[in-house]
């Protein structure tokens, strides 16, 4: 299988333009082709010599994914089931909001992380994904868009997998679909999130960049982490929130903690007052999240008064808080579901 060329930066392609004989500008003008008008060959490209378009279609391909389910809900989110070259499937939803058009992506084919309350941790880790297949669900969804004259205006890396599994692959991705000349998408309108794999938490924040960041947290203790999340038995509270304390006092930059909300497991008071305390005094916001219902696990919705509950508690510390809108929730909406109905096979344990 030739390489993507959608996992190219921008500087991968001029030395290897330069290596094939030909100006550095080249990469630049492949780089438009591919971002800026989104052509689905390397023989679109009119104002590239020939051999050079030759030589590309030798070495590279430009990665197309297979639509298996497009899914629309009512209040505009479109969630897509993607086949890989490889006959793997993976998850990319568009959310529209009063701001724009926000994509959210998947990073790795299934997920190792085991998180009891996620489908998309059913059946494990199949594989990392190239930069240029996380690229490509961010190409596929704007030609889509296009047709409505639309675009997309941010990024949320939260798809199925974790994406500091596949670090190195997840920062292409961003230096790609960041660039001027690629998708263009600010630094700021891009948000990555992690459960907290902690030493590249603190790589992360040695990179400087204005990337947003969001850790999911989902509890506000060890011992209720552990049971939700298992990668805290690796990766522990306390340790968590010191990486995350490094990474403010690094980047200046607020951090995000996702919490989603589970009906009699971590929505009472309590559980406030203790996230509260947690988290006092850290540059961040939390992020509130009524959990879709997702068939193969068993939590349930936590009742709309107690997530009012919730989150006037936090306000009432001080804390930064909103709740998340639903979107898609008369569709596959909740991460993994879609794939887990659809792949049974592949999301089998």
């Amino acid at each position: 299988m030739k390489p993507s060329i959608y996992s190219m930066r921008l500087e991968d392609l001029q030395s290897w333009v330069e290596q094939q004989g030909e100006k550095p500008f080249r990469a630049t003008q492949i780089f438009e082709w591919l971002y800026q008008k989104r052509v689905a060959s390397f023989e679109e490209m009119t104002n590239i010599p020939k051999t050079l378009r030759e030589r590309l279609n030798e070495h590279f391909v430009i990665t197309t994914l297979n639509t298996l389910v497009q899914q629309t809900s009512k209040d505009g989110t479109m969630k897509f089931l993607f086949e890989l070259h490889d006959g793997y499937s993976i998850e990319t939803v568009l959310m529209r909001h009063d701001y724009g058009n926000s994509i959210c992506v998947t990073t790795q084919v299934g997920c190792r992380i085991g998180c009891t309350f996620c489908a998309s941790t059913l059946g494990g880790l199949k594989r990392n994904l190239q930069a240029g297949e996380i690229v490509a669900q961010v190409v596929k969804v704007q030609k889509a868009l296009d047709e409505t004259n639309e675009r997309v205006s941010s990024i949320v890396v939260m798809g199925i997998g974790e994406p500091f599994d596949n670090y190195d692959e997840l920062m292409k991705f961003l230096k790609i679909v960041n660039h001027p000349k690629g998708l263009h998408i600010g630094a700021r309108h891009i948000t990555v999130s992690t459960s907290g794999i902690i030493p590249k938490i603190y790589q992360f924040a040695d990179e400087n960049m204005q990337i947003n960041f969001a850790i999911s947290l989902h509890a506000p203790n060890t011992e209720l982490r552990t049971k939700l999340m298992p990668i805290n038995r690796a990766y522990k509270l306390p340790e968590l929130m010191e990486a995350v304390r490094y990474y403010i006092e690094k980047t200046g930059r607020r951090v995000t903690f996702e919490y989603g909300l589970f009906g009699g497991v971590n929505d009472q008071i309590e559980h406030a007052e203790e996230l509260a305390k947690l988290i006092k005094g850290l540059k961040c916001h939390v992020n509130l999240i009524p959990v879709n219902y997702v068939p193969e696990r068993n939590y349930v919705r936590t009742p709309r008064e107690q997530i009012f509950a919730f989150e006037k508690t936090l306000k009432k510390h001080g804390i930064n808080v909103t709740i998340r809108r639903e979107q898609g929730h008369d569709i596959d909406a909740a991460c993994g579901q879609l794939r887990a109905k659809e792949r049974k096979e592949e999301t089998k344990a």
